[in-house]
């Protein structure tokens, strides 16, 4: 029986040696994956260096201050969408403007959040989001009306 007890002992051993060592990749494992851990960003929003070309598909104007859609500018990105299926290659190029008044930055901001709520119309309508490119926000100059700085003009190209 002595024999026994030791093989017994012997593997008691051997498990307790086997789960120190897998504690310890754990450990080292676990450590080095919450180095690499990254949470998720907010989705990037890239400005392309596309030129508009032509006259605007559409043009969604907004509330002073605002930046969500009501039921008519719905009915706006419906028309694009029609467009766009019928023209599976085609991207959509969204232009984001606001007037000269007020603080740039904000105004800026103001009509990058505009074009992104137009984008999140289309991307809701089944359009893929790598067909929707931005260009920088631009300000209005002139004499135009106030609504015009507070517009997202939408091409199809």
């Amino acid at each position: 029986m002595a024999a026994n007890d030791e093989d017994e002992s012997t593997a008691v051993i051997v498990g307790v040696l086997a789960g120190i060592v897998l504690a310890v990749v754990a450990v080292i494992y676990g450590s080095s994956a919450g180095k690499n851990f990254q949470p998720a960003a907010a989705p990037v929003v890239e400005q392309a260096e596309i030129a508009p070309v032509g006259d605007a598909l559409a043009k969604v104007y907004f509330a002073v201050g605002a930046a969500a859609l009501n039921d008519a500018d719905k009915a706006v990105v419906a028309k694009t969408l029609e467009a766009l299926a019928s023209n599976p290659n085609a991207i959509v190029l969204l232009s984001g403007f606001h007037d000269p008044s007020g603080d740039p930055a904000r105004n800026a901001e103001l009509a990058k959040q505009r074009a992104q709520a137009v984008r999140d119309a289309l991307v809701a309508g089944g359009v893929a989001t790598e067909r929707v490119k931005f260009r920088k926000p631009e300000s209005t100059v002139g004499t135009g009306s106030p609504e015009e700085g507070r517009r997202v003009e939408i091409r199809v190209q």
